[in-house]
């Protein structure tokens, strides 16, 4: 036992590494983690967690040792991470002092710092008695912000959004699920809640694949802003749709389910398969087709397009806390600069009078707000602007342009959402 609790904390060692200091995203980091496939689920569960909350309440955790540490020095890598490790269990996990304590030192061992053991404990033990004090004085939400996403969402959405925002950050979001038909009976057997937008909601936690339904293909994992675009074509029965930068697949598998033929392209063949066994569980069907979609040139245009461009992600930092510890201002700007490309391709690949749906998982206006509007200053494309009735009545939605943008923080009563961007164009003769 003694040892599976340690390999867990080892695991989560080796993960904020990963993230930190070689700018892996967490999930990619846990997948690949070799150690972490031979835990029991739960202990699994627990290592995700942990580095999610570490990753997550960072800027508090590391005033708060800064402010035990007896000297203003900061400690080698490894010794942070451990310290940090245990601080998170001590301050938000509610780990027993004795327990959080105890495997910190212990996998000092391990890890050949021994040296250090004396400084982890004392650090560690003085976080247990005084921590709780530290943290109630602290204003979470900035700390835990990077500098220059609170400065850049305070220009774009005024101070008060902000703070809404950067809370929302602080709490892990819930499982939102989509269904293939009847989400009424699939809310009641998953004991989901319902959203006006037709998406189900569960608290977090649990084993997904154990679920009712999964198994069967009857829903996938999708959060409630991600699930909209793809219900604002109108009907698509027999429509050819082209869904591009389309992996994971939830998008596709929505398409397919509503009756349309979908060609599903994505650059990166990996992730393609990841869409393609995802169609399989779900028993849908799309052509994939593995190509840049800024160069792909198709036989024929198709009746609507689907444009999810990459994209800082910034916007689904309340699910990925490790999204602001590893992008930076120059992303951004080299993202918008790939999203104008995928826009002029798409007046190609379109026919005239058909539908674009553009979206973005980002809260930056650099890849969302200012995108359209150049694009709508190029030509060949006219807004269709959304209504609230097309977002389940929520109006808080729509922007005064008639587009979809979603800030976390709104809808807080129903559990929150990720901030997205979406527009709808129509291709002009």
């Amino acid at each position: 036992m003694v040892d599976t609790v340690i390999a867990a904390r080892g695991a989560v060692m080796d993960l904020l590494e990963s993230v930190l200091r070689h700018r892996i995203p967490l999930d990619d980091a846990f997948d690949a983690h070799r150690a972490l496939a031979l835990l029991e689920t739960r202990d699994r569960g627990f290592a995700r967690l942990l580095a999610a909350t570490v990753l997550r309440r960072l800027g508090q955790i590391d005033a708060v040792i800064t402010t035990c540490l007896a000297r203003p020095d900061r400690p080698k890598a490894g010794v942070l991470d451990l310290l940090r490790i245990g601080a998170a269990q001590l301050l938000f996990l509610g780990t027993p002092a004795h327990a959080a304590v105890d495997t910190t030192v212990a996998l000092a061992d391990e890890r050949h710092l021994t040296p250090f053991k004396g400084l982890i404990n004392a650090v560690l033990r003085r976080i247990s008695r005084e921590g709780a004090a530290m943290v109630a004085e602290q204003d979470a939400g900035r700390l835990n912000t990077e500098d220059w996403l609170w400065l850049s969402w305070r220009r774009s959405w005024g101070t008060a959004a902000t703070r809404a925002i950067v809370e929302a950050h602080l709490v892990e979001a819930p499982l939102d699920l989509t269904t293939k038909g009847d989400p009424a009976a699939w809310a009641e057997r998953l004991e989901a809640r319902q959203l006006p937008t037709g998406t189900l909601r569960r608290a977090a936690g649990g084993a997904i694949n154990e679920l009712p339904g999964f198994a069967e293909g009857e829903w996938w994992v999708q959060d409630a802003a991600a699930a909209l675009p793809a219900t604002l074509f109108g009907p698509l029965a027999g429509q050819q749709v082209y869904d591009l930068c389309a992996a994971p697949g939830g998008k596709t598998a929505q398409l397919a389910a509503q009756g349309a033929q979908v060609t599903a392209l994505d650059r990166s063949e990996t992730r393609l398969k990841r869409l393609t066994a995802n169609l399989e569980r779900l028993g849908l069907s799309a052509v994939t087709i593995t190509a840049d979609a800024g160069e792909w040139q198709p036989d024929q245009p198709a009746d609507a397009l689907l444009l999810d461009a990459p994209c800082s992600a910034t916007g689904a930092i309340r699910r990925h806390p490790d999204i602001q510890r590893l992008k930076s201002p120059d992303d951004v700007a080299k993202l918008a600069g790939s999203q104008d490309r995928l826009l002029r391709r798409a007046v190609n690949l379109v026919r005239p009078g058909g539908l674009m749906v553009y979206c973005t998982c980002s809260l930056q206006v650099e890849e969302g707000e200012q995108r359209i509007t150049g694009a709508l200053a190029r030509g060949h494309w006219e807004r269709v602007p959304i209504e609230p009735a097309e977002v389940g009545g929520f109006t808080e939605l729509i922007n005064d342009r008639g587009e979809v943008r979603s800030l976390p923080g709104m809808l807080k009563d129903l559990g929150g959402i990720d901030g997205f961007f979406i527009a709808r164009l129509r291709r002009t003769a």
